[in-house]
């Protein structure tokens, strides 16, 4: 960084500091808001969902098989095979859009390709089963199916489109290149068979699942028995897992994995603590209209199925932050007093996808250009889908 811009940044945070109006009441509350919602982040997903989450990134980047990633993730691997897996694939996290981002910074930097690390990235949090369950329990079928319909095209959409884009050469590397490059810097395969590397990753996989299982609505049916037994399924998980990494892995391996867990965590966790301070002052905690901007304004704003509406709804469902399954709550809220359908299906198709602590850290990894491409066409894609279905399927 130059002087130049250091002098800038300083410049720009001495006149915030100094003009910052701290005596305003509802810049207070807003402040204790976003405290609040740091807080609240921090005891519910840190634990159970971000540090399994950091523990598989680091599994990925260092444990799985740079041939199984060129092969189905890579920049020259057949095309219908990595956008397809790389589009569904969100199908069996519970993930949100914070919690993906560790994911998918160790498939990206394990050779995958920029489309279908993006596709991914997009399916993740988009494509969550309980959620679109609960989508369709809560605000009605039609809903629920255009969610899962319209967010497994656009996980495909935005991987090709961002391989299109990105995936060329010129001045600049090549993504095809860039991809070989990190996929070379990660060293030669370690000697486990497929099938343990696959044991092992399904068992991480299913801790992250179990140890992120949220308490449901209801205290009936399947999601309240896989909420009971939680605890005593990902303790025993645990213990697979720690027979393994005995039986199966050499020291130097456990430590490189922690170290590149750590990583991960450095890179990443600050970012997030700080979007999410700055969504709560913004927006407040689901629930609340304790944030800068009431609430009451994004009705307003989103209670047609124009296109004003909808891109309204989409810009700002990709700066807030839902937690898993908390945006439904929060839509149910919102169509009560008044937000059309159409918006409401572009808050769920760019919500749980975007947020600003998940801009952030996206950025860190893919750089400013690929980020804001990433953003554009889930925005542009979202207001699309949300006046299709409000002003054609419904």
């Amino acid at each position: 960084m130059t002087k130049k811009k250091k002098l800038g940044i300083f410049i720009i945070g001495f006149a915030f500091i100094y003009f910052l109006p701290l005596e305003s009441a509802d810049l207070q509350e807003a402040i204790i808001e976003g405290f609040h919602m740091l807080q609240y982040y921090a005891r519910n997903h840190v634990l159970y969902s971000l540090v399994p989450a950091f523990f598989v990134a680091g599994a990925i980047a260092n444990f799985m098989s740079k041939q199984a990633v060129i092969k189905y993730f890579g920049a020259g691997a057949k095309k219908w095979v990595s956008y397809s897996v790389a589009s569904v694939s969100g199908a069996i996290l519970s993930v949100c859009s914070c919690t993906v981002l560790p994911l998918f910074a160790g498939i990206y930097k394990r050779g995958a390709g920029i489309g279908p690390a993006t596709a991914f990235l997009y399916s993740g949090p988009a494509i969550n089963v309980l959620a679109i369950i609960l989508t369709a329990r809560v605000l009605g079928w039609q809903l629920g199916l255009a969610r899962i319909v319209f967010a497994v095209i656009f996980a495909l959409i935005v991987g090709v489109m961002m391989g299109l884009i990105f995936d060329r050469g010129g001045d600049e590397e090549s993504e095809a290149a860039a991809a070989a490059r990190r996929a070379a810097a990660n060293g030669d395969d370690e000697d486990r068979t497929t099938v343990q590397n696959l044991i092992y990753f399904l068992v991480m996989i299913l801790i992250l699942i179990f140890a992120a299982w949220a308490e449901p609505s209801e205290t009936v049916g399947f999601g309240q028995f896989i909420y009971e037994i939680k605890w005593p399924v990902t303790f025993g998980l645990l213990a697979v897992l720690a027979i393994i990494l005995v039986k199966w892995f050499k020291k130097d391996e456990l430590k490189s994995w922690v170290d590149e867990s750590w990583s991960f965590t450095e890179q990443i966790l600050p970012l997030l603590f700080a979007g999410v301070l700055v969504a709560g002052i913004l927006m407040g905690r689901p629930g609340t209209e304790a944030g800068l901007i009431p609430q009451e304004w994004i009705t307003r704003f989103v209670g047609a199925n124009d296109l004003s509406s909808n891109l309204f709804a989409s810009i700002i469902a990709a700066f807030m932050y839902f937690a898993t399954l908390t945006e439904i709550p929060i839509l149910q809220g919102l169509m009560g007093l008044g937000m059309a359908e159409g918006p409401a299906l572009s808050l769920l198709l760019a919500g749980p996808a975007l947020s600003l602590p998940n801009m952030l850290v996206i950025h860190s990894v893919l750089g400013l250009k690929k980020t804001s491409v990433f953003i554009l066409l889930v925005v542009i894609m979202s207001t699309i889908a949300g006046m299709v279905y409000g002003n054609i399927i419904i």
